[in-house]
């Protein structure tokens, strides 16, 4: 007769429930998190309902005060103020989301490549880094950025011409793609390396080197077994990453190298209200404010989910 299991046998729990249960603890990340969920709710959701057309101008009704159907007033140019707000959003937070996925995926693969491969295409990979390094992040991006411009514009017109596409959002959508595309094309070497050094540690461990045994196939390996043993520092950095992003959308936009008219953004909306700063403060402090929350948000987010998934947190 075989002995009855012990009644009182504690369940394991993952790496990503204790992350979260670490994470719930912390109240100023998790509050952080509520914020940006109502953030993006206001302007991807509410932007649509505000009854204002963000691109409507009235010279009669410049500067108005807040009230009569405007809930924050109208600018220079009689826009709606709140509604341009909102749908500047929409252009701050997609840079920072669509770069930093775009980053995201450049850097886990290059740099998972790099590290499990080693040798000397390692050595290449990581000097061709180095490289990209050495010139400012902001040149790299304006350069590429006037490339990809020209090369959407050219697309923008074939389809318009040829596949009767709507001239106005096709054109927008040309004017915001390359910033997007150039963003994060070029922010993705600081994960890259992140990740490299994961991947060396990984690699040489027992269910890596079980894996190697069975015979399996290295690709088979890097994205089934090494890859998703990255990806809690990669989640860490990218938090980080996303205002980052922001943040330089929001420069080149203000040195007028960024988002083009009609289109807005938070960074387009501060270098507008700097102008009328001494006469009209509140265009400058109110997408300021929602600009500066948002980036707060996103970094007390990212220094929650850093301490969540930190693996000595985890042995406390």
């Amino acid at each position: 007769m075989s002995a009855s299991p012990p009644k009182n046998i504690e369940k394991g729990t993952s790496l990503w429930k204790d992350a979260w249960l670490r994470l719930r603890r912390n109240k100023v990340a998790l509050g952080s998190g509520v914020f940006l969920v109502i953030m993006v709710g206001l302007c991807f959701g509410l932007a649509w309902f505000t009854g204002h057309d963000p691109n409507q101008q009235s010279l009669t009704n410049k500067f108005a005060a807040p009230g009569d159907g405007h809930l924050l007033g109208t600018d220079q140019m009689g826009r709606d103020l709140f509604s341009r707000i909102l749908f500047g959003g929409q252009i701050s937070l997609l840079v920072g989301f669509v770069a930093t996925a775009v980053a995201f995926v450049i850097g886990i693969l290059y740099g998972a490549i790099s590290g499990y491969v080693g040798g000397r295409l390692d050595a290449l990979m990581m000097r061709i880094v180095d490289i990209l390094y050495a010139i400012p992040f902001l040149v790299l991006v304006i350069l590429l950025q006037e490339v990809l411009s020209s090369s959407a514009g050219d697309a923008s017109e074939w389809l318009v011409k040829n596949w009767n596409f709507p001239e106005e959002t096709t054109y927008r959508f040309a004017n915001i793609l390359p910033l997007f595309i150039a963003i994060g094309a070029l922010g993705w070497l600081t994960l890259a390396r992140i990740t490299r050094s994961q991947v060396l540690s990984l690699k040489q461990q027992e269910f890596a080197q079980a894996a190697v045994s069975l015979g399996l196939k290295p690709m088979r390996i890097l994205i089934r077994h090494i890859i998703p043993n990255t990806l809690g520092p990669a989640i860490v950095y990218v938090t980080l990453t996303i205002p980052s992003f922001i943040m330089y959308e929001a420069t080149l936009s203000f040195l007028g190298l960024g988002i083009k008219a009609p289109n807005s953004s938070w960074g387009v909306l501060i270098k507008d209200g700097a102008n009328y700063m001494e006469t009209q403060p509140m265009l400058l402090i109110l997408p300021g404010l929602f600009f500066t929350s948002t980036l707060f948000a996103l970094n007390f987010l990212g220094d929650g989910l850093r301490d969540a998934l930190d693996p000595q947190a985890a042995k406390d």
